[in-house]
């Protein structure tokens, strides 16, 4: 059901570039598991237990089904259409079994989509919903009570959000009752209205010539207009519109900057740190954002045309995050990536134009190497945090290390590539983080090329890396800058080797 990937894009997915090609494997794979697991949690709740999941929630669920179904058939505004659809139909009884969910029986799930349906639900917080959801569903039988079942009842809820949008989107009138959380009622992809009443609150709505009005007790009307792809305006105070940024080029949509959807919050543990705070923008931070965006793809390019490339073809939204203390000034930032949310980024603001650039590059590499993993297995290593990664102050897991010193080598290239445009004012600051960042993957590759967990395909991805690494000597850092990483390597290591070394593996010596 899922693609193999072609060797040539495997080797090129290991020098951490990617063609249009292969960057549309990924895409289109990634796509089509989000439809899957779209799928999954219908039948979740129609498996889970009714004291999980009550027979009202269960029939909500297909209703919104329907509808999400019936717009995903829409057909674009320019295509040809179908004389077999008619506009507004009734919804079959597959439609209401949820047995026609939109393309879950295809894996060429497109990467540009025929309608705003398929646009909508592959929003990349849509995957952390499911995945709440899922959990949700999962729990043992028994009444869902406290957290847990106020937990689940707002994921169901947010559902009917997810499918009053996706059907406005592809122009389908409809009335419907959605439920605020705690006071706001999150549209995704379009914004947020601000009730009169706290807590857990009906809003009533009815979508009609591309205009919804929410209606909610004790409050007035509130008329929202629909902009074309996403966003909406109003002139009612209690409306927050959705944000978006240009596009990355010309000829590309604007990118949502989103700081209003209620899943975009990074879940608990330890491998995000303290990055789990998102920040609501201001107008202050918005125009920050903005100028240091402006700016970015031509940042990007400079690196290399293909750090363009493949920020246009995976970089869906961006989430702000609070900027944490210890990230201090200058050029500092914190960003992060989540595995359910493809391509979804979460970065603090940005401080200038090189920094946004470099961060999408950074996290874009757990992207692709994330969605390639979906497809191919690299390795077999167990997850013990047991190597060296000079980036890092804990051991690392063999997973861990080959994420990290992927991304590390994409960065060495980014800056290498900027360090050769002649007249740029920072390029000797170019050539110090190059060489920083390669030194620190040349200490993480002996590791990584020495594992017996390796796969023969993942030992051809090494490889490649490896490969990668070696042809940036063609073009060396000025020998201070190299002298100065290689001390600081040096330096991590024995560091690491005093609180750690124990657990240190030969082949990482």
């Amino acid at each position: 059901m899922f693609p193999v990937v072609p060797e040539q894009a495997l080797l090129e997915l290991a020098r951490t570039e990617g063609g249009p090609d292969t960057l549309a494997l990924l895409v289109r794979d990634q796509d089509t598991r989000r439809l899957l697991l779209l799928r999954a949690v219908l039948d979740a709740a129609e498996a889970a237990e009714r004291s999980v999941c009550t027979t009202a929630q269960k029939a909500r669920l297909r209703e919104d089904w329907a509808l999400l179904t019936e717009a995903d058939r829409m057909p674009a505004a320019d295509a040809t259409p179908d004389p077999g659809h008619r506009r507004g139909h009734a919804a079959t009884r597959s439609d209401r079994d949820g047995r026609a969910l939109p393309g879950a029986g295809s894996a060429q799930a497109p990467a540009s989509f025929a309608n705003p349906a398929r646009a909508r639900l592959f929003h990349p917080l849509t995957g952390p919903w499911a995945r709440s959801c899922l959990r949700g569903l999962d729990a043992a039988p028994g009444p869902a009570e406290g957290e847990r079942g106020l937990r689940l009842r707002r994921d169901l809820a947010h559902f009917s959000a997810i499918a009053a949008v996706v059907a406005a989107g592809a122009g389908i009138p409809f009335s419907t009752r959605l439920t605020a959380r705690a006071g706001v009622l999150a549209l995704p992809s379009l914004g947020a209205l601000h009730t009169a009443r706290s807590g857990d609150v009906p809003v009533d709505v009815t979508c009609a010539d591309g205009r919804l009005v929410l209606r909610q007790a004790d409050a007035p009307d509130v008329t929202v207009h629909l902009e074309s792809g996403a966003g909406a305006w109003s002139g009612a105070l209690a409306w927050t519109p959705a944000h978006a940024l240009p596009g990355l080029t010309p000829a590309a949509p604007p990118l949502p900057l989103d700081d209003l959807d209620p899943y975009r919050e990074l879940p608990p543990g330890p491998r995000h740190g303290n990055l789990r705070t998102p920040l609501a923008l201001d107008d202050a931070e918005r125009k920050r954002w903005l100028q240091a965006w402006s700016g970015t793809a031509l940042a990007l390019r400079s690196g290399g045309a293909q750090r363009l490339a493949e920020a246009g073809a995976l970089l869906r939204c961006l989430v702000p995050l609070e900027t944490p203390p210890d990230v201090g000034t200058g050029r500092g930032s914190c960003s992060a990536t989540r595995r359910e949310a493809f391509g979804g980024l979460l970065s603090s603001t940005p401080p200038d134009s090189v920094t946004l650039a470099a961060t999408l590059v950074h996290e874009l590499q757990h992207a692709k190497l994330a969605a390639l993993g979906d497809l191919v297995t690299l390795h077999r290593a167990v997850p013990a945090a047991r190597y060296f990664a000079p980036w890092r102050t804990d051991p690392r897991p063999y997973d861990g290390l080959l994420q990290g010193t992927y991304s590390h080598l994409a960065m060495a290239a980014f800056y290498q590539r900027r360090a050769l445009v002649g007249g740029l004012p920072d390029r000797d600051w170019a050539w110090a983080q190059h060489a920083r960042y390669r030194a620190q993957v040349g200490a993480a590759l002996p590791a990584l090329v020495g594992s017996p967990d390796l796969t023969v395909r993942g030992r051809r991805f090494v490889d490649e890396m490896a490969a990668a690494h070696g042809r940036m000597a063609d073009h060396p850092a000025p020998r201070g800058h190299v002298a100065r990483a290689q001390a600081y390597v040096a330096s991590a290591r024995a560091l690491w080797n005093q609180r750690h070394g124990s657990a240190l593996p030969p082949s990482n010596g």
